[in-house]
């Protein structure tokens, strides 16, 4: 079944500029049949809550078949829908209830590996002389038999296992579970497309690229560098994980990559206002990549870079930093910026130490990432400002979590079911037993009890996502910042005629700022109350201002 775009607006192929994602993590989001786990039926049952919000599109994190070590990020059949989300019809059916609500669809596709399970796998293992002997990244041993050079998974250990059938090793950047595919061999790249193009024609907007720069790797295998140890964070890897030793020179990030991008994009151009967002994992080089990776309009159009994922919360003058850093790396290209995601715990519990108003803090950071330039992804249950699940280890389910627990817990309790109704069994995600608890302290912060209360967070998001779209500026516009003072960020965005400024107090404490000299029209309907005095303008405690020029 092919759907349309019949109900979505008159084609804007620059739709995506500006636009605000919302991400579905489908396990977690909504369960129809009772056996714990979010499905197809349940995201098309709650769209209505996702119109709401104001956002622009989705993006549905992997739904295809697999057999779930990675939880979908490990695919047995790019082509179907595992059976546990449903059928291809269920898919079907949420493209076109998104199209009639006037919401775009993108998928994430995860186009660098698959499962041991994928029937390419299996021949390829068969022999070193099978058709698909060489869709896969394989490689003799040393000659004392260990593996062919020092790449590490960011799962632990190395990012090679020994296959007994074919007496060599193939890698995995991930699980051993996920044998990476060898983007060098044209017919592997030519069947990716074809995976594109099979979902195009299905009607979806857009894709999101997982891990989209270690598609290719050195085809020397040569051993990457070590890494000094001032240099090294945590933002592609946990702290405790040895992945952040080495510079990943070799085993992703290569050149060969770009002419790929080329060939996805002309893909994409066949066919009407299609976008995808590549995700960059890189610690070191990750502006510089989105900005490789999005330059001359023949690439990507969006990327995402680690930045804001990172543990440490920004401050004025890290934000700044961050916009000009990418400036220089991507003066012609576009990021999507991220504070939250299926991966990293989420922002209002990572950066929240010592916060006493947690509903202002997440209010002004949603606010602050509404109005960065560039597009947004808003990851689920963000807009009730969940906080960071505690899980005990025997309700662990991430096999990244097990494998370095207790230093680091994984990224299941960033995963946890959505609550719905706040008096509703598993708060209304299933009838069933859930495949990860639903915390009670979510119960309280539940779509039910926040839709009730005109100041919560959730109306804060879909108040601020309207105030948003009455000035492009917010969403399309340029941007110039103020050297940062104190707590505050400020900068001005530019779009057309419109000037926008916007300040925000990033901490705990009412502050004044001086005022500008130009004429300024306070703007409202955002949901703050910076107030603007003879010389200063007064903010809240996580409070911000905007005002137009006149």
């Amino acid at each position: 079944m092919t759907t349309t775009n019949a109900s979505l607006p008159a084609v804007d192929k620059d739709w995506w500029r500006g636009a605000v994602i919302y991400q579905i993590y489908p396990r977690s989001y909504q369960d129809t049949n009772g056996d714990g786990i979010g499905d197809m039926k349940g995201i098309a049952e709650r769209l209505p809550h996702i119109a709401s919000l104001g956002v622009d599109a989705i993006w549905i994190s992997p739904f295809f078949t697999s057999p779930m070590k990675d939880f979908g990020y490990d695919v047995s059949n790019y082509e179907d829908v595992d059976p546990i989300f449903g059928t291809l019809a269920d898919f079907d059916a949420v493209v076109a209830e998104a199209h009639r609500l006037g919401i775009r669809v993108m998928i994430d596709l995860v186009l660098s590996h698959t499962s041991d399970k994928h029937p390419w796998f299996a021949e390829s293992r068969s022999s070193r002389a099978n058709a698909k002997a060489d869709w896969y990244v394989w490689a003799d041993s040393q000659p004392d038999g260990t593996p062919p050079n020092n790449w590490l998974s960011i799962f632990g250990g190395s990012a090679w296992q020994w296959d007994p059938t074919r007496l060599q090793y193939y890698m995995h950047n991930f699980l051993t579970s996920q044998p990476d595919l060898n983007l060098h061999n044209p017919e592997v790249q030519d069947a990716l497309l074809s995976v594109a193009r099979f979902w195009l024609t299905r009607g979806v907007d857009g894709f999101r690229l997982d891990t989209i720069n270690f598609y290719f790797h050195d085809r020397e295998l040569r051993d990457n560098p070590s890494l000094a140890p001032e240099r090294r964070n945590a933002q592609t890897a946990p702290a405790v994980n040895p992945y952040n030793y080495q510079e990943h020179l070799y085993d992703k990030n290569r050149p060969e990559n770009l002419e790929f991008l080329k060939r996805f994009r002309a893909l994409m151009d066949e066919f009407p206002a299609i976008a995808a967002v590549g995700e960059v994992g890189d610690s070191q080089r990750g502006l510089e990549i989105a900005g490789e990776y999005t330059s001359g309009g023949d690439k990507m159009q969006m990327c995402y870079a680690f930045e804001f994922l990172a543990p440490d919360a920004p401050t004025p003058g890290t934000i700044a930093d961050v916009q000009h850093a990418l400036e220089r790396s991507a003066p012609d290209g576009w990021v999507c910026w991220a504070f939250s995601n299926h991966d990293v715990v989420r922002h209002v519990s990572r950066w929240g130490a010592g916060v006493a108003d947690h509903a202002a803090h997440a209010k002004l950071l949603a606010s602050l990432l509404m109005s960065l330039r560039g597009s947004v992804c808003i990851y689920q249950g963000e807009e009730l400002a969940l906080p960071e699940a505690e899980l005990a280890y025997e309700d662990l389910q991430d096999p990244y979590g097990i494998q370095f627990w207790p230093d680091f817990k994984g990224r299941d309790g960033c995963r946890t079911p959505m609550p719905w109704d706040g008096a509703a069994i598993n708060g209304g995600f299933t009838t069933g037993k859930p495949w990860l608890p639903v915390p009670s302290a979510h119960l309280s912060a539940a779509v039910s009890e926040q839709e009730k209360d005109p100041a919560s967070v959730l109306n804060h998001y879909r108040r601020f996502l309207a105030f948003r779209r009455l000035h492009p500026a917010l969403a399309k516009g340029e941007i110039e910042f103020a050297p940062a003072k104190g707590s505050v960020v400020s900068f001005v965005r530019s779009h057309g005629n419109e000037r926008i400024l916007c300040l925000f107090n990033m901490g705990g404490e009412a502050c004044e700022v001086d005022r500008p000299a130009a004429p300024m029209e306070i703007l409202e309907g955002h949901g703050f109350d910076g107030r603007l005095k003879d010389t200063t303008i007064a903010l809240d405690a996580w409070g911000a201002f905007f005002a137009r020029f006149a």
